[in-house]
């Protein structure tokens, strides 16, 4: 159980190793790992470790320095499995598709391929994965 008392996020469970994942970076309050469901070629989760925050907004008002680390750890992931361009994403709240409410972010990118016209994730769209 958390210390709300509800049961811990799945978010949670893999930060205790309790659930397998694919872990690209990790500090000691931030994670990041490939999302089970990729929406772009390039798809991680960044979240923090702690299950305090359900949403951005709450995580900036808390903790701004948290929230400062974790867009870091976005960065740097980006850099390390695309070309550092990449769209960083936060849903925040049920109706904004949030599904998960324990803070996270998702990097999208493409993979580097050194060609131009190998796609790009414009406006209104995702990309292929």
């Amino acid at each position: 159980m958390s210390a709300s008392g509800a049961e811990p996020s799945v978010f949670s469970r893999i930060v205790a190793r309790e659930i397998p994942a694919t872990i690209v970076a990790e500090t000691d309050r931030i994670i990041a790992f490939a999302d089970i469901n990729p929406q772009a070629p390039v798809h991680i989760v960044v979240t923090t470790k702690t299950e305090e925050y359900r949403n951005v907004v709450e995580l900036a008002a808390g903790d701004p320095g948290l929230l400062a680390e974790l867009v870091a750890v976005a960065g740097r992931v980006a850099t390390e499995l695309s070309d550092g361009q990449f769209r960083l994403v936060f849903n925040t709240g049920a109706a904004a598709g949030q599904t998960v409410f324990h803070v996270h972010a998702h990097v999208l990118a493409l993979k580097p391929s050194g060609d131009a016209a190998a796609g790009s994730l414009g406006e209104g769209t995702l990309g292929s994965v």
